[in-house]
């Protein structure tokens, strides 16, 4: 039987847990947490599985590689809320509407009646808006639980101790992979979790801001996770400025957050090379699966293919990276 390390369970090394075990091998995975946590930034992820709205800002790879998400978190047996993304404006913003539009595909316009009819608590607030019905949502940290699990009833081997390669080895450490892909960085994201018993939505939620742009994933018990914050820097404290501007994005959004229960505040540092398009590089029996950025649960299944095919089926992927160092 073929045998493999994966240095990192955060959602990159699960992903290649989860590929190498379809491919009958036998599993170690290496982490110093025993579970998934706060420790590891996919904790503190959206989880929203949009590739057409990240088209927006992303490379067409992201859009491309992206429609696959949501059919292999399915496939391992994570729940997947397909009901689509909305996107939206405030009055004074509506031209951000139409460059986003012009930017993006597979969304069509909504009026004020469609978007009442998608999205009742949202009706008589926007004049107009987008809905992107092939995006879909998971919750992240349920989703990092379950592909563990699963992949401990499979045979994999989960061990406490620090990473170190040993034979066939996927290094998914994120930015503890720094002493090996110097060009690594961190791109700060802040989060807020808030708890409503006003407001009720079923899909996320995009709120298009030239300063303050705002997403909004609701979960489950009348939780809303809030993010947008995208800050060039490792540094992992909360901060203020920050916390405000998505709590008032969120309140424009809708003024039943102005009355919701304060949760969680998160933050964290996500792996990005200066292109902010991942990478696999591979250094003899080494290969590396990094550089997600902030598209951790919407491209790590295509990546841990990739990655997988590259040492077992000798392909050369897209985003392959060779270093012969």
């Amino acid at each position: 039987m073929k045998t493999a390390r994966v240095l990192g369970a955060g959602v990159a090394g699960l992903c290649v847990a989860a590929e190498l075990v379809a491919r009958g091998c036998a599993v170690t995975v290496s982490d110093t947490a025993t579970q998934p946590g706060p420790h590891a930034c996919s904790w503190w992820a959206g989880g929203m599985l949009a590739p057409f709205c990240e088209g927006d800002t992303a490379d067409e790879l992201v859009v491309r590689l992206g429609q696959t998400a949501a059919d292999w978190w399915e496939g391992q047996g994570v729940a997947v809320t397909r009901q689509g993304t909305i996107v939206v404006t405030l009055g004074r913003d509506r031209k951000e509407l139409d460059r986003f539009a012009r930017r993006t595909q597979g969304h069509f316009w909504l009026d004020t009646d469609g978007l009442t009819a998608l999205e009742p608590d949202l009706a008589g607030r926007f004049e107009r808006a987008l809905h992107v019905p092939a995006e879909a949502h998971l919750d992240p940290r349920a989703a990092l639980k379950h592909l563990r699990d699963r992949l401990e009833q499979a045979g994999v081997d989960f061990v406490a101790e620090p990473s170190q390669a040993d034979g066939l080895t996927f290094d998914c450490r994120g930015l503890s992979a720094r002493d090996a892909l110097t060009d690594l960085r961190g791109v700060k994201g802040e989060m807020v979790v808030l708890r409503s018993t006003d407001l009720r939505l079923t899909r996320p939620v995009r709120l298009l801001h030239p300063r303050f742009p705002l997403y909004v994933v609701p979960r489950t018990d009348g939780l809303f996770m809030l993010g947008a914050t995208q800050i060039e820097s490792d540094d992992r404290r909360r901060s203020v400025r920050s916390v405000m501007e998505l709590l008032s994005a969120a309140y424009a959004l809708h003024p039943s957050f102005g009355e919701a229960e304060l949760v969680e505040i998160g933050a964290d540092a996500r792996p990005a090379f200066p292109d902010n398009l991942p990478r696999i590089t591979r250094r003899g029996y080494t290969i590396h699966v990094n550089g997600l950025f902030r598209h951790g649960f919407l491209l790590a299944p295509a990546l841990a293919r990739m990655a997988v095919e590259t040492a077992f089926d000798g392909t050369k992927p897209e985003l392959l990276h060779e270093d012969h160092a």
